[in-house]
């Protein structure tokens, strides 16, 4: 049997009666256009333009050892990826 949770809001605040009349108060009376922020959808950029992907398989061994890195270092698996092929190019390319 599952348990109904009473709504939160997406700061996770209970929703209570008093939080939904001061909202539609404010909704009522207008947004001001200029205060209102767009962001942005996504992932962020990662330089100046959107990242593409690419597919890289590992044997169990090295996808552990880079689990456990990642884990180490608190960075995704991709980030010490970026970091590895970086560090290959900018030595390789000063030879």
């Amino acid at each position: 049997m599952t348990t109904k949770r009473p709504p939160l809001t997406i700061a996770g605040r209970l929703v209570t009666d008093e939080l939904v009349e001061k909202a539609a108060g404010k909704a009522e009376a207008g947004f001001d256009a200029e205060r209102l922020v767009r962001r942005p959808g996504g992932r962020p950029l990662l330089g100046s333009a959107p990242a593409g992907n690419i597919s890289v398989r590992f044997p169990p061994d090295l996808r552990q050892q880079l689990q456990a890195h990642a884990r180490a270092e608190h960075v995704a698996e991709a980030e010490v990826i970026r970091r590895a092929v970086h560090d290959y190019l900018e030595r390789t390319q000063a030879s």
